[in-house]
């Protein structure tokens, strides 16, 4: 094999393998990419075996043929060139990576050592609306959890209807849902559980670019074909929880809070709660909300924050960094607190957001 290629074109692509590609890996020709020059491009592919992705930039290719690098080494070479052309070529000896003045050798693994992948068949394929595709990923993949021993929370619920698109996620404490109104061209409602690094490279290829997702869901495998690019996904198989039951539906007390005073009080406050828990406590008033938290090791604090509210007394504890980590997702002005009361699931919601639904459920900590 002998090409051409620009190294930031290369560079680019190869960037985006980075989240995939696994250090420590039992396998090794995991750790490695397989690259295949034809005709005037070149395709790249890696996996760990859960996630995929597939991408291709054009090339010279002086002679067609297919290897494998290491996808970090590699990575790490062509970031370090200057702006010039990159020329791969193989031998007996390995593999030349060489740029201007530089010259490198590198070690490869047989071809034939690679995983075979599904392709995608092009049957029943849905057209999913990007940019709300994107809100849906970020507003959600925080509340997955990474460590629960039910396989089936540690990714989130896809729903796609003829006219809607639903994604939540819950580790058991919180739960995030979002919900679109699309025709996305399906004729009948399915659903599918996306592992938590699916999202997270699927989030990675969103960010650039525009035009829709083509998604296709296959016997055992998930393909999103985001431009020129395809995320290749394990279904996550399991029964997920039901979810419309969590939502509360009989919570009456409301409070607007303004999304930034509301964020910069729960971080001062939050700076002095107990590590362990980290639970700041809303003491809801009338005409105003008191964010405290205390620590015997460190001491208290205590923000006071205006809203408007006539309601009934009400005193509820929450993890900080899970109120955060809504707040950080929202973009709007304004966002909502409705309760019940100190023991029962209370719902976040942002006001006057559009485009799409999204509810935070969040339980009440007991200190």
């Amino acid at each position: 094999m002998e090409l051409v290629v620009r190294k930031n074109e290369l560079l680019r692509e190869l960037q985006l393998f980075q989240g995939i590609v696994e250090r420590k890996n039992t396998i090794p020709i995991l750790a490695n990419v397989l690259i295949e020059a034809a005709g005037d491009e070149v395709k790249l592919l890696a996996t760990d075996l859960e996630v995929a992705l597939r991408s291709r930039c054009s090339a010279s290719v002086a002679k067609a043929g297919s290897l494998t690098l290491p996808a970090k080494k590699l990575y790490e070479i062509i970031r370090s060139l200057p702006e010039t052309d990159v020329r791969i070529s193989e031998d007996k000896n390995g593999v030349k990576v060489a740029a201007d003045r530089f010259d490198s050798r590198m070690q490869t693994l047989p071809r034939e050592d690679f995983p075979a992948l599904p392709d995608a068949t092009g049957k029943d394929r849905a057209a999913l609306p990007r940019t709300a595709l994107k809100e849906m990923v970020a507003k959600t993949q925080f509340a997955i959890t990474g460590e629960d021993t039910r396989y089936f929370l540690n990714g989130a619920k896809f729903v796609l209807r003829p006219d809607n698109l639903t994604l939540v996620a819950t580790d058991g404490h919180r739960l995030a849902l979002v919900e679109v109104n699309h025709s996305v061209g399906v004729k009948e409602e399915s659903g599918v559980i996306l592992p938590k690094k699916t999202l997270l490279e699927l989030g990675k290829l969103l960010l650039e670019g525009d035009g829709d997702v083509m998604f296709e869901s296959g016997e055992n495998h998930l393909f999103f074909e985001v431009g020129g690019r395809v995320l290749i996904s394990r279904m996550i198989d399991g029964q997920f929880p039901a979810y419309e039951r969590v939502i509360p539906q009989g919570n009456d007390k409301h409070i607007e809070f303004e999304r930034d005073r509301l964020t910069n009080a729960v971080k001062r406050v939050a700076l002095l709660s107990n590590e362990r828990s980290r639970a700041v406590k809303l003491e809801i008033k009338k005409g105003k909300v008191e964010v405290t938290s205390s620590s015997s090791e460190f001491g208290e604090a205590h923000e006071e924050l205006p809203v408007d509210y006539t309601g009934g007394g009400l005193t509820i504890s929450f993890n900080a960094q899970y109120v955060l980590d809504f707040l950080s997702v929202v973009e709007t002005d304004a966002v909502t607190l409705s309760l019940k009361d100190e023991v029962s699931q209370a719902v976040m919601k942002p006001v006057g957001a559009e485009g799409y639904d999204y509810t935070y459920v969040i339980m009440p900590m007991r200190i």
